[in-house]
């Protein structure tokens, strides 16, 4: 079992994000990356599979500052020499799907394959409303998702037309697109040049662009591992399990995790595509590891605080806890991987919450006395 972590993206403690505008805040900012830099270089020599980031913008209180998914990807593999670098993801209604793809594209040459890419729709209507690709474009809630609304569909439309688009540039040399949100290239036409023709390919017999294609092509054959972060629905499900990308699934009620397995394998087939239990999907949860019951009660509601004051305000559920010591998660993971036979954890640990200091002690206990019970290590020191 590979074991991955996840970090929030919180530039401070909740007495500095409580002093208001801590996402502008330079000294918390450069804090924030001297501290995010000691706990990649530590996952790296633990054995971690990859360290995990998301992307969110406008962030001036400071919860979430995980602005460039690019940019800090660079950053994460800039510190690390032999773990993978996992954005989950790039908001896709909020970009080009072509330049994003491109953007990773590169990325992938840069880390030499070290790198994982997932792709989200994005549920906080500030930040995407505002950097929306398509005009009218909007953050979708859990509510309107349910409700199936008008800017769920929207949301969900865009978001997957894009996904087919960032696979069609990296699987093909030239291609074109046109679909109800985008189309490339696009209607009102390219003028070509006489190097187009020599040297490059896309060209029609009238001297305009036929055909656009992506430079450099991914490092990865045929491109970076996807994933889908992180899915709470069957219609989720259902698009990742054709388009070939592996959910990642942060919840603790099992029979509707079963059901959401079942219905990726079930879907996939249907797709032509046959996938084993173990490969459907990835489970976690928030690590809250310790020996001291009352410290751990002390961390939870550290956790608490961050999730009633920023995340359940949006709709969003609270995601899976794993808290107790090495023997409790222990039994917890053991109990969740014989219902769903699942090979990869994604953690998601205190980083901007607690001090370093202890956030690298749980980071540090987790593999000697409970990735062993899993995992064993690889010629390259990654547990799997």
């Amino acid at each position: 079992m590979k074991f991955h972590l996840i970090q929030p993206g919180m530039i401070g403690r909740q007495h500095e994000i409580k002093q208001g505008m801590a996402g502008q805040n330079k000294e918390l900012y450069q804090r924030y990356l001297e501290e995010i830099r000691g706990y990649i270089r530590l996952a790296d020599e633990l054995g971690y599979a990859s360290y995990g980031h998301n992307e969110h913008h406008l962030q001036i209180e400071g919860f979430e500052i995980t602005n460039h998914p690019g940019m800090f990807s660079l950053f994460v593999g800039l510190h690390s020499k032999r773990m993978r670098v996992s954005t989950l993801g790039y908001v896709l209604t909020t970009h080009n799907p072509v330049r994003a793809a491109e953007e990773i594209a590169t990325l992938d040459h840069m880390l030499q394959g070290r790198l994982n890419v997932g792709f989200t729709r994005g549920y906080q209507s500030r930040w995407v409303g505002s950097y929306a690709a398509v005009p009218g474009a909007n953050a979708t809630t859990p509510q309107d998702a349910k409700a199936r609304g008008e800017v769920d569909t929207m949301n969900r439309e865009i978001f997957e037309e894009c996904v087919g688009i960032v696979k069609k540039a990296w699987l093909n040399s030239t291609f074109s697109h046109k679909g109800k949100y985008w189309q490339f290239p696009p209607e009102t036409g390219l003028t070509g040049h006489p190097a187009y023709e020599k040297y490059g390919a896309g060209m029609g017999p009238d001297g305009m662009v036929q055909e656009i294609g992506i430079a450099p092509r991914c490092y990865q054959d045929p491109h970076p591992p996807l994933y889908g972060a992180f899915a709470h629905s069957m219609r989720t499900i259902d698009m990742w399990a054709r388009e070939g990308g592996k959910p990642i699934v942060m919840a603790n009620q099992m029979d509707f995790c079963e059901k959401l397995w079942d219905r990726y394998i079930a879907t996939a087939a249907e797709a032509g595509r046959e996938v084993k239990r173990e490969d459907a999907a990835a489970w976690g949860g928030v690590l809250m590891l310790g020996n001291n019951p009352d410290r751990l009660q002390e961390i939870k509601a550290e956790h608490d605080w961050y999730w009633n004051e920023f995340f359940l305000p949006f709709g969003q559920g609270y995601a899976n806890c794993l808290i107790g010591n090495a023997d409790q998660i222990s039994y917890a993971i053991e109990d969740a991987h014989k219902r769903l036979g699942f090979n990869e954890m994604w953690l998601q640990f205190g980083q901007g919450h607690l001090d370093p200091e202890e956030n690298e002690e749980e980071l540090q206990m987790f593999i000697d006395k409970v990735a062993p019970r899993f995992s064993t290590k690889d010629a390259d020191g990654t547990w799997v």
